[in-house]
């Protein structure tokens, strides 16, 4: 995920001065989210008692769905090797783009400031627009099919790619290079035999976790028109066919649970190869590094896709891309921003919710505190089921549930939220200093006093950390929860590209953009200070 968005100065130059938190800034920090979280609720009309009047309404709409059932089995099975596919060579390409990318944008290898500025501008501006965007603006351009939605990933994982692995690269010991420089070599062969023997570690595990996210992605782009399971999905809720929803939606959850389960396997088996051996380790870089190459050759085969048409797709997007300039702020007026409001307050109270449930899900889930071992194993388990279902499937069903509007998209991101901050909670305890928890279990602290005196504080700042992250994400993803009438601005941007006026499109993008820009820079900023 992304990490810290405060900027590192060259190696090469004197270090800066650590800055130190700022006192009383948590304390400030805690009343200032209750307040928002409650000024939030109340614009968009959620309260406790929606949600108990509308708990029966959700449970009669999963009885409807039981018992599942798989029509078209083949049909299916080939949708999801389709949806498989789809993330890894999206996520292959993007990792091709972000690397020299992430040299212009990293500061201690870009050729000028300027290029600097740009290379970052570029990583941001895909970090900041949602894939399903990206999405529908490629079916628009190339039409149906898995090549849009392959590209989308593809630009939405650079944000991710180019930014981890350009700070990976700032973060490398300037040695090496010296060393290199020393024998009169050009740039080329400084980065190849200095930088990248030090940051390959850091990038395949960020490309590994990607794969990860951009499966889940995947499910959802078939919503619009871009391939994988999720047009199958789609088309069964659109006919109220909700066995066979729940049939498609078991089949997306074995697939996102098994791929975590090998992206673990795979992380754990390159950590310990490199800490028993090197040349075991090198190894099993070669050998993860062949089997991708395979597997993005059988995706091209399977996908009936061209290697050419990976190119060629730039002329027609960028005259879609192009329609959306001039933006037309005039054509919504107020609406416009009254549903960028409503998009913020979504991620607002799903945020605050998923990271008041999250806790103690997070804590049981950490082995090193956990009551007992069942107990380790069912949080697991449910953290795991939980992040496996994507928000956008999980405000369709809300939205049948309980309506159109905000509310349901509020319930389907702090569901996620909780998924995802519970697993980061567990990670986060499970790193703490195991010293302060001896000391106070030697003078006879139970489970409670060690909770609340070795163990919360020690992983409060990562918790706070990972709870602006989780804010800076729900924001993008409300943006478009639209598409399915969860509420936001979303609504607003796929209805104005539905009726092609991309100018009131490129305006909202400009809006959504500006909006995630400075929720990430605040984030930052805040992340900076208390940790």
């Amino acid at each position: 995920m992304s990490t810290d968005l405060t900027e590192r100065p060259a190696p090469t130059a004197r270090p800066a001065p650590p800055r130190r938190p700022l006192p009383g800034l948590l304390h400030l920090l805690t009343v200032a989210a209750l307040l928002a979280t409650l000024v939030a609720a109340w614009s968009i009309d959620f309260a406790p008692a929606t949600l108990l009047n509308g708990f029966d309404d959700v449970m009669a709409l999963l009885q409807r769905m039981i018992p599942p059932r798989l029509d078209d089995p083949g049909r299916i099975g080939g949708l999801a090797v389709e949806t498989l596919l789809m993330a890894v060579l999206g996520t292959v390409l993007a990792a091709i783009a972000s690397v020299p990318l992430a040299f212009l944008a990293a500061r201690n290898t870009t050729p000028h400031p300027a290029v600097q500025a740009v290379a970052r501008a570029i990583i941001t501006f895909c970090r900041a627009m949602p894939d399903l965007l990206f999405a529908v603006l490629f079916v628009r351009a190339l039409g149906i099919g898995v090549l849009p939605g392959i590209l989308a990933l593809a630009l939405h994982s650079i944000g991710m790619l180019g930014k981890v692995f350009a700070d990976a690269i700032e973060q490398t010991d300037p040695g090496p290079r010296e060393a290199v420089r020393s024998t009169g070599v050009g740039y080329f062969r400084e980065m190849l035999n200095a930088v990248v023997p030090q940051v390959v570690p850091s990038w395949v595990s960020t490309f590994i976790y990607r794969i990860d996210i951009n499966l889940r992605m995947s499910v959802v782009l078939g919503f619009v028109g871009a391939g994988g399971i999720g047009f199958a999905l789609q088309d069964a809720l659109r006919g109220l066919i909700y066995p066979r929803a729940l049939g498609i939606a078991c089949v997306i959850l074995v697939i996102i649970a098994a791929m975590e389960l090998l992206s673990i396997v795979i992380r754990r088996m390159l950590l310990d190869a490199a800490v028993s051996n090197p040349a075991r380790e090198r190894a099993a870089r070669f050998g993860f590094g062949g089997a991708l190459v395979a597997v993005c050759v059988a995706a091209l085969v399977v996908l009936k896709i061209s290697p050419l048409s990976l190119v060629t797709w730039v002329g027609p997007a960028v005259e879609v891309f192009a329609r959306m300039i001039p933006p037309n702020f005039s054509a919504l007026g107020g609406e416009l921003f009254a549903a960028a409001g409503q998009t913020v307050a979504i991620g607002v109270v799903s945020t605050a919710i998923g990271v008041v449930l999250s806790i103690p899900v997070g804590i049981l889930a950490a082995r090193n505190v956990t009551p007992h071992a069942a107990v380790y194993w069912a949080a697991r388990a449910w953290i795991l089921l939980v992040r496996a279902v994507p928000e956008l499937i999980l405000a369709v069903v809300f939205v049948a549930a309980l309506g159109l509007g905000p509310v349901a998209g509020t319930c389907a991101l702090a569901i996620g939220s909780i998924g995802f901050l519970a697993k980061l909670v567990a990670d986060a305890v499970e790193e703490i200093d195991p010293g302060p928890l001896e000391a106070v279990r030697s003078v006879g602290g139970g489970w409670w006093k060690t909770l609340f005196s070795a163990v919360i504080p020690q992983a409060m700042p990562a918790m706070v950390g990972s709870s602006l992250y989780q804010f800076d994400v729900n924001v993008r993803t409300s943006t478009i929860l639209g598409i399915v009438g969860a509420g936001g601005i979303g609504y607003l941007l796929f209805e104005s590209i539905r009726t092609l006026n991309f100018d009131v499109a490129g305006a909202i993008v400009l809006v959504i953009f500006v909006i995630v820009y400075a929720i990430e820079r605040l984030s930052g900023w805040i992340r900076s200070r208390l940790v």
